[in-house]
This record gives structure tokens, sequence and C-alpha cells, in this order.
């Protein structure tokens, strides 16, 4: 019969059970494999500090020769400082769920312990993973939002005194392979992107993502603009084909099929919408990594996850506690940037 001891042991240390965490693959998310936010490992603080400056280009006029030279206005610089948020969840593994643990007869108590335990973590990372997911969507639209979708963590229009960029209607039903106006709309967004971005457009680099929700992908790959574009056209077998959670470039856009949650709302594109965001600008995204709460970690540099194992602190020894910590902030610090579409 095992003992609850054992999780007392160094194989179950902090450490160890963070190391062992982040060996195990993890559930795919698309925006997470993008890995469109600059990772921010913070040490001994829970806050990141974000300056932001307005350089302006200003035009020069004429002067004569010997006459005083114009100046230089001094740009407005601000310094904030956000704080990350906790993310933590866990599970309970009770004494009675290992006992019997060596009838399987091939491993030692400390191993199949392990085991279950690793089994369980990778349960909970599951849901951390899904939350982070949800929190890089939020940022991408420049708002992000607490599990409950109407408590605001972070409305970075709202920080940094800008106005959201008013939606742009696609008509859809009404496109025609002539008229062009699909194509024009998607010139348009590439270039307020591009001109909001105030130096992190970098040209041959940087592109714009549509991340489209089902019912906007269906009519952006169905109407007949894009169709006629598409004929004869070697890119033709990406429309011919199933496109069901794929991408394609139109335009100068990069649209893809949002696959979320399974329920299409808990992480999702809201229905009929795009949501467009640019890639490979410099610090536009980023992530701060906030420290761990325990001594251990909290002089440590921030880390996506932090797991630990709490042994039953009664004298019962009934149960283990098992969790998994993260310490994000997902941050857009031009959100000028960030346009979106309705399908219409």
């Amino acid at each position: 019969m095992a003992d609850i001891a054992l999780f007392s042991g160094d194989g179950f240390s902090e450490q160890q059970l963070t190391a062992a965490l982040e060996n195990v693959p993890y559930v795919p998310n698309w925006l997470s494999s993008l890995k469109l936010f600059e990772e921010k490992p913070l040490t001994g603080t829970k806050a990141i500090a974000i300056e932001s400056r307005d350089n302006v280009l200003t035009l020069i006029s004429t002067s004569p020769r010997g006459a005083p030279v114009s100046q230089r206005a001094n740009e407005n610089r601000a310094l904030r400082y956000f704080d990350t948020v906790r993310v933590a969840h866990g599970d309970q593994l009770q004494a009675s769920e290992i006992l019997g643990i060596r009838a399987f007869g091939s491993t030692t108590e400390l191993m199949n312990a392990q085991a279950e335990t690793l089994r369980r973590l990778v349960a909970v990372r599951r849901n951390v993973l899904m939350t982070h997911e949800y929190h890089q969507l939020g940022a991408v639209q420049g708002k992000v939002l607490d599990a409950d979708g109407t408590t605001v963590i972070r409305d970075w229009y709202a920080e940094f005194g800008v106005s959201q960029p008013a939606e742009v209607s696609f008509s859809f039903t009404t496109a025609t392979a002539a008229a062009g106006t699909i194509r024009g709309q998607c010139d348009a967004i590439l270039r307020a992107t591009a001109r909001a971005a105030k130096g992190s457009w970098v040209d041959g680099q940087s592109y714009v993502v549509g991340l489209c929700s089902d019912v906007f992908w269906d009519a952006l790959v169905s109407n007949a603009e894009t169709r006629a574009t598409y004929l004869n056209q070697q890119e033709a077998n990406q429309l011919r084909g199933g496109t069901a959670f794929q991408q394609f470039k139109y335009g100068p856009i990069l649209f893809v099929n949002y696959r979320g949650t399974d329920d299409n709302s808990t992480v999702a594109v809201p229905s009929g919408k795009c949501k467009f965001f640019p890639v490979n600008c410099p610090d536009v995204f980023q992530v701060a990594r906030g420290p761990g709460e325990s001594f251990t970690m909290a002089q440590q540099p921030g880390q996506p996850y932090f797991a630990m194992v709490i042994p039953d602190p009664s004298d019962r020894d009934a149960f283990v506690d098992i969790e998994v910590y993260s310490y994000p902030l997902y941050v857009c610090t031009k959100p000028l940037m960030l346009q979106r579409g309705a399908a219409a």
C-alpha cells in the first residue's frame, strides 16, 4: 500500500513538477502556436512597465543660409505600470485513489504515484492553456476579458487613450468580380494597420492576419468576387476542397478560419465577425510573466506555468492538492493597429 508521505519527496518538489509539466505536449491552439506575443519574464515584481512615446515626423520648411534652424519638438512620454494577473487551477488526489497501487506488479509506488500526478497535472494544464488562448484572443481584439466574458482585465484602447477603429462591413452577398470591393477593403485594412504602427511595421516582414468566425469565413470563400479571383489559378485548389478551419491569402491579408472550443462560444471569434491584427511587428504584442507566490519561486523569473503538490496539512494524510499557477498579462501596445470586420 502506498504511503502518502512519498509526496513530500524531491520528486514532487515545485521545481521537479514544473519541469515535468513543461515536457508534456500541450493542447494545440492556433494563437499560442503563432508565438505572436514576445515573452517578458518578470523578476522580483508582478508589474510590467510600458513607456509610450509620440514620435511624429515633421516636414521642415526651407530657410535662408545663416538663419536659425527649426527645432524638433520633444516627444510626449508616458510610463505606465500594469500588474500581471493570476490564473490558478487544481485537482485533489485522495489517498484512497492510490490504495493497492503495487498490485500492478511492474512499477514502484513512487513511479505509479508520479504517473497519476502527472496525468492530473496535464488535465489541469489543459484548462490553463485554454485560458491563455482566451486571453490572447482578447488581446488581439484590444480587450482582455475574464472567464465570465464580461469582466474586463485590460481594455488597451482605454489604457492608451484611443478609440477603437470602426468596424468594416464586408458586403459579400452583393460582391462581384468586376467591382473588386472586397479586395479594396482588404487593402484599406492593411493601410490602416501599417499607418497606425508608428514605426513597428517592417516592410517585407510584417503582415496582417484576419481571424474569421465560421459565418464570415464561409461568406469569404463562397462569394462571387473571391471565387472569380481564384478561377483558373493554382490556388483554386484551396476553394475546391474543404476549407473548414483552413487558411488562405486574399489580397494582402492571411485569412484563418479560427477553431476555438467545440461549443464555438467559450473561446471563439463572434459569429459573423473577423478580427484583424498584425504579425511580425516588434513590440506590438507582449506577454509579461510574473514570478510565483512561494518563497522558492518569488525571486525567480516568471514562467508560463508553476506546478506544485501540497500534502494534506492535517495529521490525517488523506489527500494531496495538485495545483498549476500562471501569472500572465497579454499586452497590445498599439491597439489602433487592430481592425475588425463583419459579414454583410
